[in-house]
């Protein structure tokens, strides 16, 4: 079998390891620069916008600096043995997999918090409104350091997983391309995953449309779970129009999950011109569904774990209900982007598997 176009994977793949442990040692140096100084740590107290709704708010400002260097170096040792070939077995390995398993969770799902999923959100309208100077709000307060280092993280997070699913392969009888083991498993079957991922993408899309119709409820004079004066004062300061920029990301996001189960999802229409008829890449799909799958649970465990949110749902309004629903949204968004994958991966060249 000629495996000569499968080099450029294999390298691609072996660049993971050693990226994400340049990643996290580079970070961690920065933690480490910031015990010394005490200058640079964005949680907590000292971020003024997120403090609240984000599990650091529970560690000490003094204390959380050595913490993440701590963390994040060792972290990047997790990564530099990633990057080897030679197995590594007992408990040594189950310590490898689970301490680089539950850092890769912690930086990818509790920093980043709801910041990250409303920058997505907000993203569309900001740069397409920034030439034409509308929304009127200041861009320095909103892309701060303090949302820098909450994607800095959720990307060390994405790399390390990567690193370990490379390492997995390398040690183990998975295909170094596939990732398929020896065993043929069968809910990772095409037929199999068509049947749970269709489950997974339209309860995936079900529930950020319940998130948009409050919000384009309000955006048309509806007092959907909130009072009529704070409707009317949303209105006079347009961050209704906020709102509906939200509802539209949701709803956009909802048409997209759609298309994970759906037959234009893996063939471009023919309305798009250049692209009409043409198969869609996997990443295409898969990537932006698994980042917004990340940020969306990120973003439930920050309000869920946030006292004042459950202030506000004591009432059990209709603004504050569809985001009871965002624990589900997350898993289901990424088990669909699973199932998408496994679905269209195809037959492997290099171990011919599939």
């Amino acid at each position: 079998m000629d495996t000569t176009d499968l080099v450029p994977v294999r390298r691609r793949l072996d660049l993971v390891p050693p990226l994400a442990a340049a990643w996290l040692a580079g970070w961690g140096l920065l933690a480490l620069v910031g015990t010394l100084t005490g200058a640079g740590y964005p949680f907590g107290a000292n971020d003024p916008y997120g403090d609240g709704a984000n599990l650091l708010r529970l560690v000490p400002v003094p204390a959380g600096p050595p913490v993440f260097a701590g963390l994040l170096l060792l972290g990047a040792v997790v990564a530099l043995v990633a990057t080897g070939a030679a197995p590594v077995r007992g408990p040594l390995r189950a310590l490898v997999l689970g301490y680089g398993w539950t850092l890769a969770a912690f930086l990818a799902v509790v920093v980043p918090d709801v910041r990250v999923l409303m920058m997505l959100g907000y993203a569309p309208m900001l740069l397409l409104g920034a030439p034409f100077g509308w929304p009127p709000v200041d861009y320095s307060a909103l892309f701060t350091w303090a949302l820098f280092a909450r994607v800095a993280a959720l990307a060390g997070g994405v790399l390390l997983a990567g690193a370990l699913l490379v390492w997995r392969r390398r040690t183990t009888a998975a295909c170094l391309a596939c990732g398929r083991g020896g065993a043929a498993g069968g809910w990772t079957e095409p037929a199999a995953a068509a049947r749970w991922g269709r489950w997974a993408a339209w309860t995936a899309a079900l529930i950020p449309l319940v998130y948009a119709a409050t919000r384009f409820a309000w955006l048309a004079g509806i007092p959907l779970g909130i009072g009529a004066d704070f409707l009317a004062e949303m209105r006079e300061t347009g961050l209704v129009w906020a709102g509906a920029g939200l509802g539209a990301f949701a709803t956009v996001g909802a048409v997209l999950t759609v298309g994970l189960v759906r037959p234009w999802g893996e063939r471009f229409p023919r309305w798009l011109p250049g692209l009409a008829g043409r198969r869609v890449p996997v990443a295409v799909a898969v990537v932006p569904a698994t980042l917004v799958a990340l940020s969306v649970t990120g973003a439930a465990l920050a309000l869920l774990s946030a006292p004042q949110f459950w202030r506000l749902t004591e009432d059990f309004s209709a603004a504050e209900a569809p985001m009871l629903l965002w624990p589900f949204w997350g898993p289901a968004l990424g088990a669909a982007a699973l199932a998408y994958h496994l679905r269209r991966r195809g037959g492997c060249r290099r171990c011919g598997r599939g």
